[in-house]
């Protein structure tokens, strides 16, 4: 979602980075590379590391400011909309699959449209979330299918990681550096690259039981 569907990810790192500068902790694109797609309460520990702050302050803190920066509204993503409105024509059933919490899942969720997703999973409601596999396979079985009959989009490492961790071949548009394009897994510069009919190519011989 955050930086795949919708260009929160930006606003993600700009609260940790004011975060971290406040208490004197470095906040260039370094140091923010590894929260990228990390969930609340991991990068919450993580900042608590590096500024002394207590891990409960800082993921209020954090909470309290992306929330607000995405009620204050949300780009959608170039191609997001018509890729998720193509999904739905031919049939494809979608998933979100989010590092982000409910409140913040449903937030975003009313601006690309509930009807274009058949279930979603948010940080909290798998016993780990990403980048163990745990989300996807949560969401492979709400949609009632194989976990390796799925393809995942994503933008961060940590979530790439979880989605080849569950079996799901995945489409990188990366927001950060750190995905490398390897079998099963395809590096694009847009959501507006992806042709769904045309995946079976993009990957190679898939098998007649991936269609």
């Amino acid at each position: 979602m955050d930086g795949t569907l919708v260009d929160t990810e930006r606003d993600w790192l700009a609260s940790l980075a004011d975060l971290l500068a406040e208490h004197g902790a470095p906040a260039d694109e370094a140091a923010l590379a590894p929260f990228a797609g990390l969930p609340l309460d991991g990068a919450a520990q993580l900042v608590a590391r590096r500024t002394g702050l207590a891990a409960e302050t800082a993921r209020a803190r954090l909470d309290a400011s992306f929330t607000a920066r995405v009620r204050a509204g949300v780009t959608v993503q170039p191609g997001a909309l018509a890729l998720l409105d193509d999904a739905r024509l031919l049939g494809v059933p979608v998933a979100l699959v989010t590092a982000s919490e409910r409140p913040i899942a449903d937030l975003v969720l009313a601006t690309l449209g509930p009807h274009r997703f058949t279930c979603s999973v948010a940080h909290g409601e798998t016993p780990l979330g990403k980048p163990h596999p745990d989300p996807y396979l949560a969401a492979a079985d709400r949609l009632g299918v194989p976990a390796a009959a799925c393809l995942a989009l994503e933008d961060t490492p940590t979530g790439a990681a979880s989605a080849r961790a569950a079996g799901c071949r995945v489409i990188a548009v990366p927001t950060v550096d750190g995905i490398e394009e390897a079998p099963g897994t395809l590096l694009l510069a847009s959501l507006r690259e992806v042709d769904l009919k045309a995946l079976p190519l993009s990957f190679g011989a898939l098998g007649a039981d991936s269609a």
